[in-house]
């Protein structure tokens, strides 16, 4: 990789990760540990206990002003001026061609939106917020704070120990609470498929707190490859890989981001060519593909049809340890995305069987609000 040692952010947390046995690898500008004990071991518990992921390297953003809500959905598809206090929603920041700059997390906070965006293009999204959002609106970038993941069935009952009430949480609610006399906001919330919590904390107080959640006997500290193979069995995008600025939401099958309201009313940066999208098809679609054998299919294989022509490229691809096979995700055209469709995929010269499949890979298990 590009990036030194001497380039990179330090997390808050990089001594703790360090005094685990954490391999550090440059991520996103920042050295981040990849696994602890191995990737597999890791993945497997967070499916069946907790796991912790240091995700600090987050851009975490406070955005105020005159109707803050209103100010972002000339940049979102999402409807966010529905948002009722304390709840969370999934959205993406879009070009005014409909591209994606970047896919991220809004609270309403009551008097202002909580934004979580990716690290790897928070910097680009802080200078892409202050172009387009109207002078008055206020961006804070929590950079004094860190955010933790805690994700798996059984990280209810720890934090629960730790911060009573969390568990009062239902699927993307968030709240405000104390651990050791300290501020915190939770979400129930996260990018594995499993229940779980994200925590933003100062990062003063992060150890602390990283140290009473790994004191709880269903929790280990969790690495990069984890949350990377967690994510694609759950069927979720990461951008840059599967998403990035010359990718609509229906090419990347998250119209569900798009709500009722703005289907109806418009008014969001590339509308024009998302609405059509959403009538006529987009000419490419985010497919999960299962693949023959034992060999994962990577990044950048191209997906050939029956007749060998080439028809997308595979985006994401690992060996899923849940399902003991590989799995991939990846783009073709729109013809070919029905599930059940047979296709090649082309890596290093070397053939795979493989096909369109449903996602998510693994089923979701999100705590919901009962009937919802």
């Amino acid at each position: 990789m590009a990036e030194t040692t001497q380039q990179l952010a330090i997390l808050p947390l990089d001594a703790w990760h360090r005094a685990r046995g954490a391999r550090m690898v440059p991520f996103a500008g920042y050295a981040m540990p990849v696994q602890y004990e191995g990737v597999i071991a890791e993945h497997l518990w967070t499916r069946e206990s907790a796991g912790l992921f240091d995700v600090s390297h987050m851009g975490q953003l406070q955005i105020a002003g005159p109707n803050p809500a209103a100010a972002m959905e000339r940049l979102l598809p999402g409807d966010i001026t529905g948002l009722k206090p304390g709840r969370v929603r999934y959205s993406l920041l879009l070009t005014d061609e409909g591209g994606i700059v970047d896919d991220l997390m809004v609270t309403n906070a009551g008097d202002h939106l909580y934004v979580v965006v990716n690290g790897a293009t928070k910097w680009d999204d802080l200078i892409y917020l202050r172009e387009h959002l109207p002078p008055a609106t206020e961006i804070r970038h929590l950079q004094d704070h860190a955010l933790l993941a805690l994700q798996g069935p059984r990280a209810v009952d720890a934090l629960e120990r730790l911060v009573p009430g969390a568990s009062d949480l239902t699927f993307m609610q968030a709240g405000q609470f104390e651990f050791a006399g300290q501020a915190v906001g939770i979400s129930r919330s996260g990018y594995t498929g499993e229940d779980g919590f994200e925590i933003s904390i100062h990062a003063d107080d992060a150890q602390a707190l990283a140290d009473a959640l790994c004191g709880q006997p269903e929790v280990k500290p969790i690495g990069l490859g984890a949350r990377d193979s967690l994510r694609l069995e759950a069927g979720l995008p990461l951008y840059g890989h599967d998403l990035d600025r010359d990718t609509t939401p229906v090419m990347a099958d998250l119209t569900f981001a798009i709500q009722k309201r703005r289907r109806a009313e418009g008014g969001f940066a590339g509308a024009m060519r998302i609405l059509a999208e959403l009538e006529n098809g987009p000419a490419q679609k985010r497919v999960g593909l299962n693949v023959e054998g034992r060999q994962p299919v990577r990044e950048g294989a191209r997906i050939l049809d029956a007749e060998g022509e080439e028809v997308g490229r595979v985006t994401s691809g690992t060996f899923s340890p849940s399902l003991q096979r590989p799995i991939a995700m990846g783009y073709v055209a729109t013809p070919l995305s029905q599930p059940g469709t047979a296709l090649k995929l082309e890596q290093r010269g070397k053939l795979f069987e493989a096909s369109v499949t449903p996602m998510p890979f693994v089923p979701h298990r999100y705590h919901r609000k009962q009937g919802a």
